[in-house]
């Protein structure tokens, strides 16, 4: 190694969370925990271990067994001055807050004619591939982006969790970042440094001419799986990662496709009424004459997510799948 070379870490992306959150509390003291098991047992998958050792039992709490009372401690402590960051350990759990967050949180701000500020961040864990069930695997995005006065961010990877719950802590406004239970494990190069990653702004994740694929959250990674598998046969897609859903950074997801002239959207939530539907209006909105084939959507089907491994591999969509629907997206010449 040269002297001018900087030797890249690589870190998984559940320390990512957690070297996130600690930066964020040494940074500001305003900025505390809260959540049920967060503190001494570390937070159900781990991410909050050790955070109360440093930080005490006032700015990592646990809570009771109450969603509702949980965001509504969080909607206090943002409209006085403090930074909350909520954890809701299941997204499936978020239904029993969602008063609090989408008419009290979401709308604070609009019904005092902007002199409240909401600084309050949610934290949630999305996604199958656990065997968790029906009502501990749900994806439930599309809900929250249709409230307007949350932003709504989705991390694909370890370097994307760090940037994006920085960027959601130092907002004045409230934001959830849905992580995904199957990408604590993936490892990636991320700065020891504190950064943010903008919010609404989306990342080219690989340059391809032949189709576009907007991955949401882990499906990035599938998509980039799916793209060797077609770079083999001659096809080369180029991947957008919104990592923001809402606001969503339409701007860079049409130029792409007006230069492919095809899309494909893929998300891990049910396919029917998911945020891929957005999307795929808004390109046929704004790039409708680039189109040189029908946009395709990827999603789950219509169902409760199975508790049977067999079933819920079949459930999830995957790299193979990708393939396919990209195939035969270039086989269906408008």
């Amino acid at each position: 190694m040269t002297a001018t070379q900087v030797p890249t870490r690589e870190i998984p992306y559940i320390l990512a969370i957690t070297e996130t959150i600690a930066q964020l509390m040494r940074e500001d003291e305003r900025v505390f925990l809260a959540g049920e098991d967060v503190g001494r047992y570390g937070g159900v998958f781990g991410t909050t271990r050790g955070l109360i050792d440093e930080f005490g039992e006032r700015r990592v709490v646990d809570t009771p067994i109450s969603e509702a009372g949980l965001l509504g401690l969080g909607v206090g402590a943002a409209a006085t001055g403090l930074r909350p960051l909520i954890e809701i350990m299941f997204m499936d759990f978020v239904p029993i807050a969602l008063d609090q967050l989408a008419n009290q949180a979401a709308k604070m701000k609009y019904m005092f004619g902007g002199t409240a500020t909401l600084p309050l961040t949610v934290r949630t864990m999305a996604g199958a591939g656990m065997s968790m069930a029906a009502q501990h695997s749900q994806s439930l995005e599309a809900w929250l982006c249709h409230v307007p006065g949350l932003k709504v961010v989705m991390p694909s990877g370890p370097y994307e969790v760090k940037g994006l719950l920085a960027a959601a802590v130092r907002d004045d406004n409230p934001v959830v970042v849905v992580e995904n239970k199957l990408s604590l494990g993936h490892t990636a190069p991320v700065p020891e440094e504190l950064f943010e990653i903008p919010l609404g702004t989306a990342h080219v994740v690989r340059t391809g001419a032949d189709c576009t694929v907007v991955a949401m959250g882990r499906m990035v990674s599938e998509a980039v799986e799916a793209a060797g598998i077609l770079a083999a046969e001659g096809v080369e897609i180029e991947i957008v990662d919104p990592r923001t859903l809402s606001p969503l950074d339409l701007p860079t997801i049409v130029e792409s496709v007006t230069r492919t002239n095809r899309a494909v959207i893929v998300h891990e939530a049910v396919r029917f009424g998911g945020f891929g539907g957005e999307i795929a209006a808004q390109i046929q909105e704004h790039a409708f004459d680039h189109l040189d084939a029908p946009i395709a959507r990827i999603g789950a089907p219509f169902s409760p997510v199975p508790f049977s491994p067999a079933l819920e591999q079949h459930y999830v969509p995957n790299a193979a799948l990708i393939v396919e629907t990209v195939r035969n997206v270039l086989g269906r010449v408008a």
